[in-house]
């Protein structure tokens, strides 16, 4: 079979499926997108559509939003599609062994990480904050298990010093898109296999929790500086000064060892440095309550941070 052939449906959430949905429909015939239903948002609470759900209805693609697929109803209601392929990227539901078993090829999932490491809700910024040298995306065969199913490919990409949550995010969407579509016409033809996923080298990748943005400063400056560029664009690590609970979008580590207390700012220069269990840290972007990110030298302007505050 041609790939332009394929029926292929697609289930996805947020703006990390949209590329791969976009290549799909350029590509295959993406007969339904499933994505979860519109949630309250912004301060009237008004239900939003999904960012998948947005660009499914631009390419004028059927739409479809179930609870979940427990129902006899909802699984026979996809299995009248006759897909070749379910293709899922951050869907957000569990599929049950009915619905695995549904497509002529199965489901497959678009995962950012380079699996058996970091399966589970949030690899991108496990991955980060556990200072990997390397991350990337797995096109795996769906099975019960999480993210535990065998591995058509994988596609590696480094992790730099300066990379976020949200840089890395938006690298693997792309990666995570070339290779859909590197592995599709290849297991329709044959000639790729999947390898089986070595599950003693398997970690978890917990989901986010805001309750982790609270800065720790008995960790080191390393480790906090990780925590704070995996954080970035969410949760956003926090820590408070003077009174004031600001936002840290950016720091550095400042080699050279304190012996002061750690949460003491031993040093006001281009930032905001404050001592940690190991090294020195230096608060470079923050944000006030209400306020928009700056420089850490703008937000001093008119205010006086003594050497020797003690950061919350």
């Amino acid at each position: 079979m041609t790939i332009s052939r394929l029926r292929v449906v697609y289930a996805g959430t947020p703006d990390f499926a949209v590329p791969a949905l976009t290549a799909l429909n350029e590509s295959v015939e993406v007969v339904a997108v499933y994505t979860q239903p519109d949630r309250p948002a912004g301060r009237g609470r008004r239900p939003v559509a999904s960012p998948v759900k947005q660009m499914a209805q631009q390419l004028g693609l059927p739409v479809e939003q179930p609870d979940n697929f427990k129902s006899a109803e909802v699984q026979a209601h996809l299995a009248a599609y006759r897909a070749d392929f379910m293709i899922v990227a951050a869907y957000g539901l569990l599929l049950p062994q009915a619905v695995l078993d549904l497509p002529t090829y199965g489901c497959v999932n678009i995962h950012a990480s380079l699996l058996p490491r970091w399966r589970g809700a949030a690899p991108i910024q496990r991955a980060i904050e556990a200072g990997d040298a390397n991350s990337g995306v797995s096109i795996m065969q769906m099975a019960a298990g999480l993210d535990t199913g065998d591995v058509w490919l994988m596609r590696e990409c480094l992790i730099l010093a300066d990379t976020t949550g949200g840089s890395l995010h938006d690298t693997l969407a792309a990666v995570g898109a070339t290779a859909l579509m590197e592995a599709i016409p290849a297991i329709t033809e044959g000639s790729l296999s999947a390898t089986p996923q070595d599950d003693s080298l398997a970690t978890y990748a917990r989901k986010l929790d805001k309750r982790e943005a609270n800065i720790d400063w008995s960790d080191t400056a390393i480790e906090l500086d990780r925590k704070i560029r995996a954080f970035n664009p969410w949760p956003v690590a926090q820590l408070s000064l003077d009174g004031t609970v600001l936002r840290v979008w950016q720091a550095c580590v400042i080699r050279e060892p304190s012996d002061r207390p750690a949460g003491e700012v031993v040093g006001i220069s281009d930032g905001i440095d404050i001592a940690t269990g190991d090294g020195v840290l230096r608060i470079l972007q923050v944000q006030a309550p209400g306020r928009k990110p700056v420089s850490a030298r703008d937000y001093l302007n008119g205010r006086v941070i003594a050497v020797g505050a003690q950061c919350g």
